[in-house]
């Protein structure tokens, strides 16, 4: 989950905001009216040469950032020439918002997968967790949190909005179940706790932990994790 760009709707799951869902009978009968496309080989072959795409860049925006990512060093990797790259992405902004889109589709199955019954902060820790380790495994882009190019391209992006929405609605409403539970400070605004979450998937404690030596991967997704919830005070 990124830094940037933050959210710029209410992220509170039962906030009045104006936001119209469809009914699920509405949503199942449109899913049994519609008619399932066959894809044909080309369109596999395709998509499977986007999929390599992101997947590459992914890796390159973990490792680089995206500053340092080149459009011939992604082209390169995947095998393809430059030329054929942008036919699916027509911008080096573009590709990482791509990658982006995956990220935050895969936080969305995450968190979709949480399973209710645990406490709102035993969730939050869950949410902490997942994007340290994700970090850690080197799938977690780099992304700069001054590019305006890249966040107007994110902005644009339907897809990586509304996942970016989706997940600080569910997010907000865990937080506000744990202040209302008197588990989180009252005077910490909930968009802070928010904010601090996402710091999460892009705190370079964790990279100087890992390259210091001392310690395993999930030891230092436990010791990050304390400092996060816990604090600095000795107990």
């Amino acid at each position: 989950m990124p830094s940037q760009p933050l959210p710029t709707r209410s992220y509170y799951p039962y906030s009045n905001n104006g936001w119209s869902f469809p009914s699920p009978t509405a949503k199942l009968k449109s899913m049994a009216t519609t008619t399932v496309a066959k894809v044909s080989f080309k369109e596999q072959m395709l998509q499977a040469r986007e999929d390599a795409i992101i997947q590459t860049v992914n890796r390159l925006l973990s490792e680089k950032g995206f500053d340092a990512m080149t459009v011939d060093e992604v082209a390169a990797s995947v095998g393809i020439a430059k030329a054929s790259l942008y036919k699916h992405f027509p911008s080096k902004e573009d590709l990482a918002a791509a990658a982006m889109v995956k990220v935050m589709q895969r936080a969305q199955r995450f968190l979709q997968d949480v399973a209710p019954e645990l406490a709102p902060m035993a969730k939050l820790k869950a949410v902490a967790r997942w994007t340290m380790e994700v970090q850690l495994a080197g799938q977690m882009p780099s992304l700069p949190s001054q590019n305006s190019s890249l966040r107007n391209t994110l902005m644009a992006s339907t897809d990586y909005m509304d996942g970016l929405m989706d997940v600080s609605d569910t997010l907000g409403g865990w937080i506000e179940e744990a202040k209302t539970a008197g588990l989180l400070n009252p005077q910490l605004p909930a968009i802070a706790v928010l904010y601090t979450l996402y710091a999460r998937a892009c705190d370079p404690v964790l990279e100087f932990l890992k390259t210091g030596g001392q310690h395993t991967d999930a030891q230092i997704v436990d010791l990050v994790l304390s400092t996060c919830f816990e604090g600095l005070n000795a107990r």
